[in-house]
């Protein structure tokens, strides 16, 4: 287990994905995943309110109410950590105070419960002033609704924007940021925001921690999955660089004896600050390797190769 930044969130160091809910699993093959994660020793679950509204006659909020149906049906919400996120909404796009009070509401709705333990800004909204969006997520957290906040697809100078703000307002600080980070994508994160958070005291769960799939080993050719909804991200990946970490990747799982998708998640838990890698699991055959990664302690020379393959 481990602690998001500075708040009291103590989690399973892999966090289940949420958004595959509602979209390539139906609510029993949601359910199902979801048990077999939490029989597994997991209780960090990532959704956000815009999840899947991207899927032909879904609205937005799907993967919400099927965590909901689950929480209630399993009787286990206060033994779960939820976090979701705002701003992305079809209809609640962006965070000014209206957008975030009737977003909150909402996600409370669909998630059966009266608090969310991390509350996200999914993404910066430069139409509306930082003190503005800190403060209504200052009013949800003060009104019990929240119990921490999260930044995601943020800068270093927005992040910093954010925090002089919360501090000259009083209020709490965020915890945790949730940047696109992984094996095949380092240079945004390890370029600027690493330093950055290690100063705030952030925690990192980074999100496609598998790289759409790629990561898992799915897609080693251009007809590897074609036509599956994840095959269109993961195939900019088909590049000498990205098949050159595919083969460190298959090296090292195939000495340890597990998968690759196992030894993609342990690496970004050997980085400075991150929590819990996430990634979702569209079936429950794919969820063994994910929470195999939680125990998965690389050694020197494996984190090296890793290293030296993903090098930009």
């Amino acid at each position: 287990m481990a602690v998001i930044g500075s708040s009291d969130l103590d989690v399973f160091p892999l966090g289940l994905g949420g958004n595959t809910f509602g979209w390539t699993s139906d609510k029993e093959t949601s359910f199902a995943v979801l048990d077999a994660y939490v029989a597994g020793g997991g209780d960090f679950i990532d959704t956000s309110d815009s999840y899947s509204a991207w899927v032909p006659g879904n609205s937005g909020g799907e993967s919400e109410t099927i965590i909901g149906e689950w929480t209630a049906a399993r009787g286990n919400r206060d033994s779960v950590i939820i976090a979701t996120k705002v701003s992305r909404h079809p209809r609640l796009r962006g965070l000014s105070r209206s957008n975030v009070l009737a977003g909150a509401e909402a996600s409370l709705v669909r998630l059966g419960t009266d608090y969310i333990d991390l509350y996200y800004a999914h993404g910066d909204d430069p139409e509306v002033p930082v003190a503005e969006a800190v403060g209504v997520f200052g009013e949800l957290q003060q009104a019990g609704k929240i119990r921490h906040v999260g930044l995601s697809n943020y800068t270093a100078p927005r992040l910093r924007e954010w925090f002089a703000a919360a501090d000259a307002a009083g209020l709490a600080r965020p915890v945790a940021l949730q940047p696109h980070y992984n094996l095949v994508e380092r240079a945004s994160y390890e370029g600027s925001l690493a330093a950055v958070v290690a100063e705030l005291g952030l925690g990192v769960l980074p999100y496609y921690a598998l790289a759409s799939g790629f990561l898992a080993g799915k897609y080693r050719s251009a007809a590897d999955g074609a036509g599956t909804a994840r095959q269109p991200g993961a195939s900019r990946y088909l590049t000498p660089a990205g098949l050159a970490v595919l083969a460190a990747l298959d090296s090292i799982a195939a000495d340890r004896g597990v998968e690759v998708a196992s030894v993609a998640l342990a690496w970004l838990l050997t980085r400075p600050g991150v929590v819990a890698p996430l990634a979702s699991a569209r079936t429950l055959e794919q969820l063994p390797a994910l929470l195999a990664s939680a125990t998965l302690d690389l050694t020197t020379d494996e984190i090296e190769a890793l290293d030296k393959a993903s090098a930009a």
